[in-house]
C-alpha cells in the first residue's frame, strides 16, 4: 500500500508548476535529520501533496514518488537523500495551512507541530481531508 507524504518548497525557488513543465525532478535540498527520515521512507508509487512555503503556505497539487531514495549526486554530505519525482494534478483549489490546522485530522500532525519540516508524512485520514477541502 503506497504511503503518503507533504513536500514542501517555496514557490519562487520551484513551484507546482514548474513542477508541471519539467514533467520530472530530482527532490532534493533535505537538510533536516527528521526530514530525511522521512525522505529515506519514500518508495515508488506513494504519492505526495505539494506544499507552498513562504508567503502562500497551501497545498496546491499532488505528485508521485518514481524513484527509490538515493544518495544527493550533488551532494558534499554522503547523509544527504533525494527521490525522483513526477506530478499528478493541480488542485481544483488551494488549501491553506490555516484551514489544515483547523482539521481535527491534523491534530499532532508534524506538519502543524514541527512547521520547519519540508517533508512530512500524511495518514489516509489526512490525505481524505485535503482532497475534499480543496473539492470545496
Amino acid at each position: 500500500m503506497p504511503s503518503f507524504w507533504l513536500f514542501k518548497e517555496e514557490p519562487a525557488k520551484y513551484s507546482f508548476a514548474d513542477l508541471l513543465a519539467d514533467g520530472r525532478t530530482r527532490w532534493d535540498g533535505v537538510r533536516n535529520n527528521l526530514a530525511l527520515k522521512y525522505l529515506r521512507q519514500a518508495r515508488p508509487g506513494d504519492r505526495f501533496l505539494y506544499y507552498h512555503t513562504g508567503g502562500e503556505r497551501a497545498v496546491v497539487g499532488v505528485g508521485e514518488i518514481v524513484s527509490e531514495p538515493y544518495i544527493d549526486p550533488a551532494g558534499e554530505e554522503q547523509r544527504l537523500a533525494v527521490v525522483d519525482v513526477r506530478p499528478l494534478h493541480r488542485l481544483p483549489r488551494p488549501v491553506t495551512l490555516a484551514e489544515l490546522k483547523a482539521q481535527p485530522e491534523f491534530e499532532g500532525s508534524p506538519l502543524v507541530r514541527i512547521g520547519r519540516l519540508s517533508v512530512v508524512p500524511i495518514t489516509p485520514e489526512q490525505w481524505a481531508c485535503v482532497e475534499r477541502l480543496a473539492a470545496s
